[in-house]
């Protein structure tokens, strides 16, 4: 028989010490957080674990709001070497993170290490994430690092559109990650983005808004990167975001391989920049622009029924690498809407030419180069 753990009966250190007991117990186990507030620093959630553990959460746990405390630790919450862990419940995890965002400068600095993750899960297997809420990060809400078969369902994420570098959720160096049966998304940066060594990723069923779209990136900035391989992403609903759907590379960058991304009934809402390859991603020109990225892009679809509004004339842009140019991109299907003064909706592409099939507004690469 399983054991429940509840914290309430583990004094000052609850949760850390009920997640002790929990792990070493040779049957299946249950950590509750009960209803109710509770205020916790940096915890680790270590395994491996004899059983599978859950995590059950009922009540709001919150983070401090000062920052000092989290200067040695990647993470709020973090899972860490876990095999078949489950999190769940209807509660939340605030990370209180306005104090944070007004000191946030790591987008120019390129410096984050002092800013904490919401919640970690690093080295997990065979586990699932479902139906909690994550709130107010002060960095990334959720971060999947070296993980493997891993379900996330009915996730609720929320933070102000004016937070700075508050990702949904981020994958990297992860095989079989499946985001799916609905995912209720609305940050202050990418709602769901892929890094590095991503494999075989499944996205359905999100709804995205505000923030900035799907990204698969950005590839090519620090050496030995693994490819990214086997991404579908289908039934994403993105409203008011600053972006659609794209892939972004670093020019002047080691080699990389990003291949076999399909995406298919996507829906823009008054969106930015729709479809978007970008292989001359440089933010804050912190970067040797002349020189091309060395990501190799192949195997993309955009396919299968992605229509909406386009608040920007330029709505789909596949902007490649002059030295190894995208090759296998397939567009079809694609229905966009832009009501601008300024005439009629395009799209633009450089060192790549598409297949296009079926039906498409804009036209594929009407402006080619």
């Amino acid at each position: 028989h399983g054991a429940d753990f509840n914290i309430k009966n583990f004094g000052a250190k609850a949760m850390s010490n009920a997640w002790k007991v929990a792990c070493v117990s040779t049957n299946p186990s249950t950590v509750l957080i009960p209803n109710g507030k509770c205020i916790v620093g940096p915890l680790t959630f270590q395994g491996p674990c004899k059983a599978p553990v859950s995590v059950q959460v009922q009540g709001n746990v919150l983070a401090p709001t000062y920052l000092n405390i989290f200067k040695s630790q990647n993470g709020w919450m973090v899972f860490q070497n876990i095999d078949r862990l489950m999190v769940s419940g209807t509660g939340t995890f605030d990370c209180q993170g306005s104090l944070a965002w007004s000191q946030n400068n790591c987008a120019k600095t390129g410096t984050c290490n002092s800013l904490p993750i919401n919640l970690a899960f690093t080295s997990i297997t065979n586990s699932k994430i479902q139906d909690i809420s994550s709130l107010n990060s002060k960095l990334f809400h959720m971060n999947i690092l070296n993980c493997k078969n891993v379900t996330l369902q009915h996730i609720i994420i929320r933070v102000p559109q004016e937070s700075l570098n508050t990702d949904g959720i981020h994958s990297g160096c992860s095989s079989g990650i499946n985001i799916n049966t609905g995912a209720y998304i609305k940050t202050g940066d990418d709602c769901v983005s892929l890094g590095d060594g991503s494999q075989q990723t499944n996205i359905e069923n999100v709804t995205c808004g505000p923030g900035h779209g799907f990204c698969v990136g950005s590839l090519g900035k620090y050496h030995d990167e693994q490819p990214v391989m086997g991404v579908t992403v289908r039934s994403y609903t993105l409203t008011s975001t600053m972006f659609g759907v794209r892939v972004k590379t670093w020019p002047n960058s080691p080699s990389g391989i990003a291949s076999y991304l399909d995406f298919e009934d996507i829906v823009m809402n008054n969106v930015s920049s729709c479809l978007l390859i970008d292989q001359e991603y440089c933010p804050y020109a912190q970067c040797n622009a002349e020189v091309p990225s060395r990501v190799k892009i192949s195997n993309v679809s955009l396919i299968k029924n992605i229509q909406g509004t386009s608040v920007t004339k330029q709505a789909v842009k596949i902007i490649c690498s002059r030295s190894i140019p995208c090759q296998n991109v397939q567009i079809s299907d694609i229905s966009l809407q832009y009501n601008g003064k300024d005439g009629p909706i395009t799209s633009v592409c450089k060192n790549v030419k598409p297949s296009a099939f079926g039906k498409l507004n804009p036209p594929a690469c009407a402006n080619y180069n």
